[in-house]
């Protein structure tokens, strides 16, 4: 089977590359008739935000780049089908894979059903009830366009069975699970970045800010600043600005103090130990809350909601939108009664890649 691969952003190159991974691995003991070719829609495009992801991971060099840039939601989706369509057209392959909830899995999964291409979806099921997040949306439309959604937890197996797709679900674990695992080992022996940025195991808080609703909000930004600068009088706060939210931050004319130390958006590995080695996590990513929770590492969400709702559940996460107070009052309490690790894991054993693959090559039209 030729299985076409549609990555685009930060996301996805990491949870790609343990699929990928295992796709070269199987194929090289003649377990896997799976022909990959990735295309790169070009969503993230610079060099901190994309090439190193694939340098760092060994993600296969993409086959097509469609290279679309920024731009509105309108402009950027209808140029990757545009693209997508015409790669599909060439490569005909037997089935699309798209990854979590961006502009790029919208589209992925719109022009592959347009062109009968069935699609599966990696971490199928997730939501959070805000469709006001565009990623909201993606995840919604991808989902009910797949053949094969993919699941990271019974969580996302209910969600798509109230929504009536529980014949196209599997249930396969969080792929990010396995890629922290994995990552994390190499990242211990390539990686020292408490040396490099001076930091300290346990001393340190690590926070990102990236999300549309909080970065374009000069009131939520502004609360987020203010609790950020009052946090390093008490403990180093690490920020790795992404692009976007350093344009804001200059744009609102906001200043960040003397204690808290900006970094240039940094690679998986590096994020990977910051986040293990973090006193607390601040956050609006999906993806950092998870990994935090991998780590067993307190997290703080500046957002109202969360996909992630185990991590809720179980005591490392708090929910606490863009409130300054109520951001440092989470670090207060969580410093006082930190959470213990649970016997649960809601997101599977770390063999997610293994149950994608069976899933793939499972899969009957």
């Amino acid at each position: 089977m030729k299985l076409l691969t549609i990555v685009g952003a930060r996301p996805q190159f990491i949870k790609a590359a343990a699929v990928s991974a295992k796709i070269s691995d199987l194929g090289a003991v003649g377990r896997a008739s799976i022909e990959e070719v990735i295309v790169h829609t070009g969503q993230h495009y610079d060099a901190g935000m994309s090439e190193i992801f694939f340098r760092e991971l060994g993600i296969p060099s993409a086959r097509h780049n469609l290279a679309v840039g920024s731009g509105s939601h309108a402009v950027q989706t209808a140029a990757m089908l545009e693209g997508l369509e015409k790669v599909m057209v060439e490569e005909s392959p037997g089935m699309a894979l798209v990854y979590g909830d961006t502009n790029s899995t919208l589209s992925g999964a719109l022009a592959a059903s347009k062109l009968h291409i069935p699609v599966a979806h990696v971490e199928a099921g997730m939501r959070s009830f805000n469709r006001n997040m565009p990623e909201e949306i993606n995840r919604i439309v991808a989902d009910h366009l797949a053949s094969l959604n993919l699941c990271p937890s019974l969580t996302s197996m209910d969600n798509l069975a109230r929504e009536g797709l529980e014949g196209t679900s599997v249930l396969t674990g969080d792929i990010m699970y396995d890629c922290a695992l994995k990552f994390a080992k190499l990242a211990e022996k390539l990686q020292d970045p408490l040396s490099k940025f001076s930091l300290h195991s346990g001393r340190y808080a690590l926070m990102t800010c990236h999300r549309a609703e909080n970065t374009d909000n000069c009131m939520r930004i502004s609360q987020i600043v203010s609790a950020a600068n009052e946090l390093s009088q008490k403990l180093d706060v690490v920020f790795p600005i992404h692009p976007r939210t350093g344009k804001m931050l200059e744009s609102f004319s906001l200043s960040l103090a003397p204690g808290v130390k900006t970094l240039p958006p940094l690679g998986y590995l590096d994020m990977l130990l910051l986040e293990k080695h973090a006193a607390v996590i601040l956050t609006d990513s999906g993806g950092v809350q998870k990994e935090a929770f991998f780590f067993s590492v307190p997290c703080i969400t500046m957002r109202d909601e969360t996909e992630w709702v185990e991590t809720v559940q179980l005591g490392f996460n708090v929910l606490v939108g863009a409130d300054g107070g109520k951001i440092l009052s989470a670090v207060e309490d969580l410093n006082a009664n930190p959470p213990h690790l649970p016997d649960e894991k809601p997101y599977g054993n770390g063999d997610a890649a293994d149950k994608i693959i069976s899933a793939l090559c499972g899969f009957r039209p």
